[in-house]
């Protein structure tokens, strides 16, 4: 498991003839989809429905990592993924004090996580775990951007929370969406913190044979 900072050489990728991949994202989440479609691909989505319980003893960074190779060893055998598809796990916590956090437990969790929060900077960490089914490769790598949160209210977060936004995200914010007026700035890559970083995808499948543009919908 790596984790990325920079820019990564792509390896020489060798021609093939045949039919391209399917990706398949393990993940339900909506912004990874989006962010993926507007890339410029299309996965079928297939849930993996993993127990993410039982795995607090690990730092945020493996935890992230573990959790995406979990829910993509989990897709990567169900009946519905295609022949030869190179399927997708990513999962996203964010670190503040050393202590990684997912989805909050309930509204007045993410409240208590916001005061945290306000006014400081924490490590948003995404694993992506991959894996080709037509070679068994697998490659995992975790990329984390730094958020630099701004000083917000009582009152502000309380009306954020009662959107019912912040307790179906990792870290009890979203960057694409109403959190985004909380959100001072980003180092790293963005897409990152919206739950899949492309550069770094691109990156990995290249180490698995396969060019990022090969998968464009057409």
């Amino acid at each position: 498991m790596a984790n990325v900072g920079g820019a990564t050489d792509i390896p020489h990728i060798p021609c093939h003839a045949g039919a391209v991949p399917t990706l398949v994202l393990g993940s339900a989440s909506p912004a990874r989809l989006r962010t993926l479609r507007t890339a410029g691909v299309e996965p079928v989505v297939i849930v993996s429905g993993v127990d993410e319980s039982g795995l607090d003893h690990l730092a945020p960074t493996q935890l992230a990592g573990t959790l995406a190779e979990l829910k993509r060893d989990a897709v990567a055998v169900h009946p519905d993924v295609p022949a030869g598809a190179l399927v997708l796990g990513c999962d996203s916590v964010l670190e503040i004090d050393g202590v990684a956090h997912g989805k909050p437990r309930d509204a007045e969790d993410a409240v208590a996580r916001w005061a945290r929060m306000s006014g400081r900077s924490g490590l948003l960490h995404t694993g992506h775990a991959l894996v080709d089914t037509a070679t068994g490769q697998r490659r995992t790598e975790v990329a984390t951007t730094v958020v630099h949160f701004a000083e917000v209210e009582e009152a502000e977060v309380r009306a954020y929370v009662a959107t019912g936004e912040p307790l179906h995200v990792a870290g009890a914010f979203t960057l694409e969406g109403l959190g985004a007026a909380f959100v001072r700035g980003v180092e790293g890559d963005p897409h990152n913190v919206v739950g899949v970083s492309v550069p770094l995808l691109r990156t990995a499948l290249a180490e698995l044979g396969h060019r990022w543009t090969d998968l464009w919908s057409r």
